[in-house]
């Protein structure tokens, strides 16, 4: 390639939490703590990126309030437009210079996420021709879609796509399948996920998508081509 990457040939970037904020972490933790429930690692790890009726089902259980699946999952999304309404859904700070990066480097590019596609419509359409293939790829059924994304969509090699993502769960599968993965736990301060992605051993951690800059990237992709993505794992964590 051009770009000289050696393994890496197609970027595979999450919609909420990473190219879009994290609008999903403080609602389900108002949704568990407002009913009088304990919002703990265990909840995170049952309900972030889990498809919506295993999560809603999850929730439901996990409050002393009686309820089922399916008003755990009506009553959590109207509690999600109430807190946009006051916390807008926004492009996170770098996502397009990301994207315009990993394309610079040769790499073609999708977005990922467990809403619609008219979510990815409504706040990345304006950017909708940087992304390859689909454009975007919903795994709510396919959670969390790594081998899905690779080889079905795009006829890749697990191996050979990047991910990008902000939960835990996401870096474990890439951590069974040998798929090279960045992670951009949310900020969000009763959150887990930075805990969580340390334990599971993720070598590349960064606080902001501007630490995802062409250096990283050869590295990430040198690990990829020499099969070290995930082996001896030692947490690298931006400062940026």
């Amino acid at each position: 390639m051009p770009s000289g990457l050696r393994q890496l040939r197609l970027a595979a970037l999450n919609i909420d939490g990473v190219l879009l904020n994290d609008t999903f972490s403080p609602v389900i933790h108002r949704f568990v703590v407002s009913r009088g429930g304990r919002y703990t690692a265990e909840v995170e790890r049952h309900v972030f990126s889990q498809p919506q009726d295993v999560a809603s089902a999850y929730l439901a259980r996990a409050v002393p309030v009686p309820m089922t699946g399916p008003q755990a999952l009506r009553a959590y999304f109207s509690e999600r437009d109430a807190y946009l309404r006051e916390h807008p859904v926004r492009v996170s700070d770098g996502a397009i210079d990301l994207v315009r990066r990993t394309r610079s480097l040769g790499l073609r590019t999708v977005c990922y996420g467990g809403l619609g596609k008219e979510h990815f419509d409504r706040f990345l359409g304006p950017w909708a021709h940087l992304f390859d293939g689909p454009g975007y790829v919903c795994t709510n059924d396919i959670r969390p879609g790594i081998r899905e994304i690779a080889q079905d969509v795009f006829g890749l090699a697990p191996d050979q796509v990047l991910f990008v993502d902000d939960v835990a769960r996401v870096a474990e599968s890439a951590r069974e399948l040998d798929v090279p993965f960045i992670g951009c736990p949310s900020t969000f301060e009763h959150s887990f996920q930075d805990r969580l992605m340390r334990e599971a051993g993720v070598r590349h951690l960064v606080k902001s998508l501007h630490a995802v800059d062409e250096t990283m990237l050869r590295v990430v992709d040198a690990e990829a081509a020499a099969g070290a993505v995930w082996s001896g794992a030692h947490t690298r964590l931006s400062p940026v």
